[in-house]
């Protein structure tokens, strides 16, 4: 693997492959590019992750910091700040190119801004109450357009009161506890994948 790499223009010691392998370190940009090309296969499936944060995209794309940053028009100690933060902060240009440079849908941007709580704490309090309200501050969060993102909090509205709906009418038929206990456990599970479902009726890409 070391004589492999060597090939690749990234020499290594073997005893740090082996380090790699057992997990007591962890490649580096350059090594990690070079190792995908030897073993043919790309940067992702090294990292045995779907790639969730800034620094994750970014390797998975097979980018240097360096290089991002120039395509970004942003000094290199900036980017680097933005991903120890995990957080984006670049203007509408630079987030255009991040976009497109790094293939994000919707859905990684709003992660990778550090606002998927913030949409979370929106869409739990759109479904339980008045679900208008929150359209705006929604469509801020996640660049969709207002009449996906209306459409897609009336239906989860609509979808949480059903469960309210068949709880009362078990409770005022009497029925044992056992099926209310199995209709509050379903919406629970349905509050739990409030943001995944919100993205499959909105679309994820952009």
């Amino acid at each position: 693997m070391a004589a492999a790499m060597a090939a690749c223009g990234s020499p290594v010691h073997p005893d740090l492959v082996t380090a790699w392998e057992q997990g007591s370190h962890r490649p580096c940009d350059q090594h990690l590019f070079a190792l995908a090309d030897v073993l043919w296969c790309d940067a992702a499936t090294l990292m045995g992750t779907v790639p969730r944060t800034l620094t994750e995209f970014r390797l998975a794309r097979r980018l240097g910091v360096e290089r991002l940053a120039y395509r970004l028009g942003m000094d290199p100690s900036e980017y680097r700040a933005a991903e120890a933060a995990g957080q984006w902060h670049g203007d509408a240009r630079q987030t255009r190119v991040l976009v497109e440079a790094l293939g994000l849908s919707l859905r990684a941007l709003t992660a990778i801004t550090g606002r998927g709580e913030e949409l979370e704490e929106h869409l739990r309090s759109a479904v339980a109450g008045r679900w208008k309200a929150h359209v705006d501050p929604v469509v801020e969060i996640v660049s969709v357009d207002p009449t996906s993102v209306g459409d897609a909090l009336q239906t989860m509205h609509a979808e949480l009161s059903a469960f309210s709906e068949r709880y009362m009418g078990h409770l005022v038929a009497r029925n044992d506890d056992a099926r209310l206990k199995e209709i509050a456990a379903e919406r629970s599970a349905y509050l739990r994948r409030l943001v995944d479902h919100f993205w499959e009726l909105v679309g994820e890409q952009g």
